[in-house]
């Protein structure tokens, strides 16, 4: 038997330091999928408790007002944000800008910083809308 030649092995993650277009690329997998499970759950429940009784209805909003219902939509609202401003990155990275080191950092933070600023404002408007 031949002995296998010597290579070098892949990277691995402890090799490469951590920046924030690393921190954004995981976010945008997390939160399509969080949108994809916990987001069209949500939405199949509420699409069956306005076609149900005025009483189906009066419980989704019940445990929708809960804190807990409360912290599920927020953090929904949060990855739809985190995902958008995510593709839009995507999109233009895949035009061929924006690979520079400083501009990808760049707009990595931003996306970040871009997503809870609107999920903050879509909430302020939101419960100032509901008051």
């Amino acid at each position: 038997m031949t002995k296998p030649a010597s290579r070098p092995l892949s990277p691995h993650l402890t090799i490469w330091k951590w920046g924030p277009h690393m921190l954004v690329s995981i976010l945008h997998r997390i939160s399509g999928s969080a949108l994809t499970v916990a987001g069209l759950a949500l939405l199949a429940w509420w699409l069956l408790a306005i076609s149900g009784s005025a009483r189906d209805y009066a419980k989704f909003v019940e445990l929708a007002s809960h804190p807990v219902g409360m912290f599920v939509l927020v953090g929904l609202t949060w990855a739809f944000w985190q995902h958008f401003f995510s593709g839009l990155r995507h999109l233009v990275m895949d035009t061929g800008s924006g690979y520079e080191l400083k501009t990808n950092k760049f707009f990595a933070v931003m996306t970040i910083v871009g997503s809870l600023f609107a999920t903050a404002l879509t909430w302020f408007v939101f419960m100032g809308v509901n008051r």
